[in-house]
């Protein structure tokens, strides 16, 4: 039996303070099962408790359990909760609450569908041991259950559990270091959390989503301003303490207020993507794919969306995240280069494709997004093609893309999109690396060797079998070009250092572990 087992006394927590923070996007609803938003993911964060957290060492420890076990043959999972845990309802959690909150969650992640796919039964033993029985071994159960990627298996109420995950909770009762205050909430303008003093941190010291979450302040305010500039004058006037990503082009501003500092805000970053549209011509071309994936210049991509700041980017030869444990360049060879403007000319001319049109999609409302697509448009009109510049929004894209029909019928050739560096650490919840075709996420990229990959890292039971399947997946990725790789960008947090000590850069806003200064 593989067992994880934690004990020890908890963490005292602190006195009465107030944060005002200001979310990148704005609190509209507040199920964390329901959608993916990372809004929603971040302040969920705060409500709602997982059984495992992940640590920067992106392993899963445990967090709600108190210990675990796995059977010889892998297909029995006996869970045991922590003493301790209760709702902000002051009722205890139970295996009962547990069960169905992954009965929900199991409906809308990609690797809870994964789970109940090889499910026989998922049962209360007793007030606090529950077991998964599978029809085969699913050695990813940990990090499953412990990952920051949405929709995270975040533990309810049995009676909110209930709720059809395809619908909207309306009750926001978690066992998490805070409590959500509905009554205050108002959306388009503020959320409030306040410290839940029933809560009981684990002994260990704090690692991203893992170890004792310490609650320093006794009230969170998530205050929305959607204009980029009046939220850095907010901030440097003091009316707020924290800025989760302010606009790079107001960097300059915030570095030269005394009492603000600015920092990195998630060292997972993101992966800024161009994808193409695999079913349509002239992209359901491999060559073609190829063509523009060699005349891409990461450097171009990532200085539009970040600056001239060397810090705050970097090449990325891998299509997972750079210095995580998945990241490798076997097959990279194509990308690896210098981007070879002229060869890719050529084979366009060659192929009879020069003067072809593009439907390039571009988000005005986004800033990354349109300076993205600007220089996508600026590289295919240097192939050859015409480009349709089609300036749009956000929810429109979003809107168009589902669509399969060719460009002149409501279709498109090109959109523009960004991976968290926390989705692209491996393939689990690497929804834009999926090479299924019809199943596969928008630009429907078909490719059996990604595919496979993809399943031999699922059955992986060592870290060195997870790099031979990232290996293969990376190779036959590149091979294919699931989607153009325009860089990797990381993002500023501002803060004022007369509010908030103890800053720490993670995958998303961590409210436990700071401390008011």
């Amino acid at each position: 039996m593989l067992t994880l087992t934690a004990h020890g006394p908890a963490l005292a927590q602190s006195d009465e303070h107030v944060l005002r923070f200001v979310p990148d996007g704005d609190l509209s609803n507040f199920d964390p099962i329901w959608g993916t938003a990372y809004t929603v993911r971040n302040a969920a964060m705060m409500v709602w408790d997982t059984l495992y957290g992940v640590d920067e060492n992106l392993a899963p420890q445990l967090q709600m359990l108190e210990s675990d076990s796995v059977s010889e043959d892998g297909l029995v999972w006996t869970f045991t909760l922590r003493h301790g845990l209760t709702f902000h309802d002051d009722t205890p959690v139970t295996a009962e609450d547990v069960v169905a909150s992954l009965d929900r969650w199991k409906q809308r992640d990609v690797m809870g569908l994964r789970i109940a796919a090889v499910e026989d039964s998922l049962v209360v033993v007793d007030e606090k041991t529950f077991e998964w029985h599978l029809n085969e071994p699913f050695p990813k159960m940990r990090f499953a259950l412990g990952k920051a990627n949405a929709p995270v298996a975040f533990i309810m109420p049995a009676r909110i559990a209930a709720t059809d995950p395809f619908e909207q909770i309306t009750e926001y009762v978690g066992s998490g270091p805070m409590r959500f205050v509905a009554d205050e909430w108002q959306v388009g303008a503020m959320a409030v959390f306040e410290k839940f003093d029933g809560y009981v941190p684990r002994e260990e010291p704090s690692s991203w989503l893992a170890g004792g979450k310490v609650m320093n302040f006794d009230r969170v305010e998530w205050i929305t301003i959607p204009d980029a500039a009046t939220a850095v004058n907010a901030l440097t006037t003091g009316e707020v303490d924290w800025l989760e990503k302010p606009l790079p082009d107001l960097a300059p501003l915030l570095e030269a207020s005394p009492h603000v500092e600015t920092g990195v805000s998630d060292p997972l970053g993101v992966v800024q993507a161009v994808r193409l549209n695999h079913t349509q011509p002239p992209f359901d071309d491999v060559g073609v794919r190829r063509a523009v994936a060699m005349a891409m210049n990461q450097s171009d991509y990532s200085i539009s969306v970040v600056g001239d700041k060397p810090d705050y980017w970097q090449y990325m030869y891998s299509y997972f995240t750079p210095g995580t444990p998945l990241y490798t360049e076997v097959g990279s060879e194509l990308v690896m280069t210098e981007p070879d403007l002229e060869s890719a000319r050529q084979i366009i001319a060659d192929k009879g494709l020069a003067g072809t049109t593009l439907t390039v999609m571009v988000a005005q409302d986004l800033p990354a997004n349109k300076a993205i697509g600007d220089v996508t448009a600026g590289l295919m009109e240097d192939l050859g093609f015409e480009v349709e510049y089609v300036a749009t929004t956000w929810g429109n894209i979003q809107a168009r893309r589902q669509s399969k029909a060719p460009a002149a019928e409501g279709g498109w050739n090109i959109f523009h999109t960004s991976h968290s560096g926390t989705d692209t650490v491996n393939p689990a919840a690497y929804i834009g690396l999926q090479a299924n075709g019809d199943d596969a996420w928008f630009g429907w990229p078909s490719n059996d060797e990604v595919q496979a990959g993809i399943a031999e890292w699922y059955a992986a039971e060592t870290p060195e079998a997870e790099f031979a399947a990232a290996e293969k997946i990376n190779a036959a990725a590149m091979d294919t070009v699931v989607f153009g790789l325009a860089g990797f960008t990381l993002f500023q947090q501002a803060w004022r250092s007369d509010a908030i000590a103890n800053m720490q850069p993670a995958p998303l806003p961590l409210f436990w572990g700071i401390e008011p200064n």
